[in-house]
Parts: C-alpha cells; structure tokens; sequence
C-alpha cells in the first residue's frame, strides 16, 4: 500500500507478537525522535523522573494489569534505540506534566465523531497511520506519534469501535494509578463502548483524558472523561458537543487541571459554532478566533502545538465509514470502511 503524496502522514504496518508490534513502531519513529524528540523541552522534563521510586511502582502496575502493553513498551524502546526507562517515561508525560504538548479538538454528534490532532509540531512529516494487527487480540488503525503507543490519538478497531482522545490537564496525580496512555492502549482491545467504559472503572487511574467512542448500532456517542477521581460517561443522541482539552462534565468540576487560553478559547468558539448549526468539519477548520483558533497552523501557537490531521468517523451504517484529512484540507488523504483502506482493491 502506498502513501498519498500530497499527505504529510506516512502509512504503516505492523504484526506479530506486542513486542514484535512495538519494535515495528520503534524503528518507524526512531529518526524522528533523534532529530526532534530528545532535543526537545518536553523530553527533558519528562526524564527529570529517572529513577523516581514512585515510577517504578507504576511500572509495576502496568506488569501486573496489562503485560502485553509492556511487552509493547519494551519492543517501542528497543526499535528506538533508547532505555526502557526512558520510554516508559516518556508515555506516562500527560500523568507527570499538565503541560505535555498534546491538544486536540472533537464535534459528538449522535452517530459521528469528527476530531482534530493536535500535537508537537516538531513531529509535523514524521507522523502516520498505522494499521496494527496483534496475533491476539483484535486489530486497528491508528493515527501514530514517533515513540509513543498507539491509542491515544484516533483510532478504528476491528469491532467497528471508533475511539477519539483529547489531552486533560490534570495536575500531578499520584503515581498511584495506570498510566493514562496505557489505559487508552487497553481500550483498543475492546469490544464495544460498555467494554471500554467498564476497563476503564475497573482500574486504578493515574492521569485524566476525554473519550469520544462510537460504534454503529448504537444511537449515540459517548462522550467520557476519566481522571484519578472518577469515570464521567455522557451519551451523546441529540444535541452536538464539543470537546477541547479540559474537563466539562459536571461531575469532575473538582478535578484539579489547568485550562489554557488555547483549550478554553477553542471550547468557547466551538460551541457558538456548534449554535449555529455549523457543520462539524467547517468548525474543525474554523480560524474565526484569530489569537486562538481550532484550526491550529501557527508556529506560536501558545501552547505550542498544531494540528497534524482531522478525522471524520460516520457509524450511521452497518459498518463505520471514516476519513483522514492532513491539516486544513477538504479532499481525504485516506478513507476507510472498517479498517479495509479505500482505493487499495
């Protein structure tokens, strides 16, 4: 399969064992991380955690709950290159720093989920879609970060469960939980979204993220907001919503988080859009808030992130029909249904 080549995002395959998957993604992504990734601010805040004891007992929990995603982890680091210390640090960023370079922007609607992915723009050329398909566990494809797992981004499965994630700033928890990255990997290997919402009140949670999940044959959307505290679900069957990057639902207004001018500017603009009965994809691409767009293109942004794709996921039929557009464009760089890839037959 190749690569469109007007689409800065690369196409990727990987199987086999989790660590074989996690070797496939380590190498893919390993040139980018040396060029960008370890030179970055990011990074050297994240690694101020090396040998923490607190991590460890992370690690621990992660060995304990989800071995096959440290079987990943250890496979992720071996193709970078780098310690697994290091890496396993460096996908726990969101628990340890509010301020980890990741946004994203999502329109719910009763059977769509529409979303920007919003991260480094260091990254922007070196991002991708991969198509993962583990010898135990159901397949997917997933937009993908160099050095990162799979799962916290946007994602199709093979059950026809359409997963979109947005960055909650939640301030430093405890080390007392799972990692929010490797939770959003469980969520990957589930069925449905009653699967999804029951992994995640069933383990103990370290960090704070926004879920949109669909799946056709249900008449909503789910629109989920974990943190330590709690597990908010909303089912999203009239009336549309938008999510940036802090948490709305009224039940985690006590979660401790920072809500940045960008998050809070775009979730303003958003929903006036959303008032005006604006279809999701021109809110996505909305730059009527010039200082703080949806649409985020700017080398200084504030929160220093851009938009790296969009995502148009429709679960009205019998089998989910989806998009990937590179950023600002109205033409599909990749279209789906299911995981079958379009233009490929």
């Amino acid at each position: 399969m190749s690569t469109p080549t007007s689409c800065p995002l690369s196409w990727l395959e990987a199987h086999g064992t989790h660590y074989e998957i996690g070797l496939t993604l380590g190498r893919w992504g390993a040139s980018a991380c040396q060029r960008h990734l370890l030179q970055s601010p990011a990074w050297a805040h994240i690694m101020q955690y090396r040998g923490d004891e607190a991590m460890a007992a992370v690690q621990a929990l992660v060995h304990r709950h989800f071995p096959w995603i440290q079987h990943e982890l250890a496979g992720l680091a071996d193709g970078l290159g780098l310690p697994y210390e290091d890496v396993f640090l460096w996908n726990c960023r969101g628990d340890l720093w509010a301020l980890a370079p990741d946004g994203c922007t999502t329109v719910l609607a009763p059977q769509r989920l529409s979303h920007n992915e919003d991260g480094d723009p260091g990254f922007a050329g070196a991002c991708g879609l991969g198509w993962v398909r583990p010898i135990d566990a159901p397949g997917f494809v997933s937009f993908l970060y160099p050095g990162s797992l799979p799962g916290h981004t946007l994602a199709v499965t093979q059950a026809g469960l359409g997963i979109t994630v947005n960055n909650i700033r939640a301030r430093r928890a405890q080390a007392t939980g799972l990692p929010r990255m490797v939770l959003t990997r469980a969520v990957l290997a589930t069925q449905s979204p009653a699967q999804a919402i029951a992994l995640l009140h069933a383990h103990p949670r370290m960090g704070a993220f926004h879920l949109g999940l669909g799946q056709p044959g249900h008449a909503g959307t789910y629109s989920v907001e974990f943190s330590q505290q709690a597990v908010s679900v909303q089912i999203v069957r009239q009336a549309h919503q938008l999510h940036a990057n802090h948490a709305i639902h009224d039940s985690q207004q006590d979660l401790p988080q920072v809500i940045t001018a960008s998050s809070d500017q775009r979730q303003t603009r958003g929903d006036e859009l959303l008032q005006q009965d604006t279809p999701a994809l021109d809110i996505l691409a909305d730059t009527g808030n010039a200082s703080e767009p949806i649409l985020r293109l700017s080398a200084s942004d504030t929160d220093q992130e851009n938009t790296l794709a969009t995502a148009d996921m429709d679960f009205s039929g019998d089998t989910v029909r989806w998009d990937v557009y590179a950023p600002g464009q109205r033409t599909a760089a990749f279209s789906f249904q299911g995981l079958h890839r379009l233009g490929d037959d």
